[in-house]
């Protein structure tokens, strides 16, 4: 099994990586956060990575760290999971933030997902509760109804569950101000970055 990789990225494709080993490409589907933090070919990286079997296929997956590769191979526990499944939960949700919505039964913030529905997000919340352990800092709270309202008028307009949750912890408290304007002010945080 290939376990980690460190070497020279050759290439950067939509939603994979060519890493050069010693004279061996590897090609390694990785998340869409540690795409964008490459700089191109050339850059250094190391990748924790799966080794996913197929009868016609050896697909390799890869993370930055120990901690998003452990959320992804427990993704694939969950029945009706795939590996391109769990790819796509890790690119959209740190992993904090997903230790948080299951420890709350927050199946709703996951169903915002790309490609994870109501019942898939269901099936999350109740396979994994317990299983990813605790998540840190302070003590969760549910996303009031005004906050997931805003989350779910953010991700309707193409942004991801992590920057909508974090553009929401910008903004006064739900009740304090209409809803438009929670939105308005958390898209003005989008344009400040």
């Amino acid at each position: 099994m290939i376990a980690r990789l460190h070497g020279k990225v050759a290439s950067v494709g939509q939603d994979s990586v060519v890493v050069d080993v010693g004279g061996v490409g590897y090609r390694v589907r990785v998340p869409r956060s540690l795409l964008e933090g490459l700089q191109g070919p050339g850059d250094t990286v190391t990748l924790h990575t799966h080794l996913h079997v197929r009868e016609n296929e050896l697909t390799l997956y890869g993370c930055s760290t120990e901690d998003e590769l452990g959320l992804f191979e427990t993704l694939l526990t969950v029945s009706g999971i795939g590996p391109r499944s769990a790819m796509n939960i890790v690119s959209n949700v740190p992993v904090e933030t997903l230790r948080e919505a299951v420890a709350r039964g927050d199946a709703s913030l996951l169903a915002r997902l790309p490609g994870v529905g109501k019942r898939t997000a269901e099936r999350l919340v109740t396979d994994l509760k317990g299983r990813l352990g605790e998540a840190e800092g302070s003590p969760l709270r549910a996303l009031s109804a005004g906050d997931a309202e805003v989350v779910a008028a953010l991700t309707a307009l193409g942004y991801s569950v992590a920057e909508a949750q974090q553009a929401l912890a910008g903004l006064p408290p739900a009740g304090s101000l209409a809803l438009e304007e929670r939105i308005r002010l958390a898209l003005r945080s989008f344009a400040r970055e």
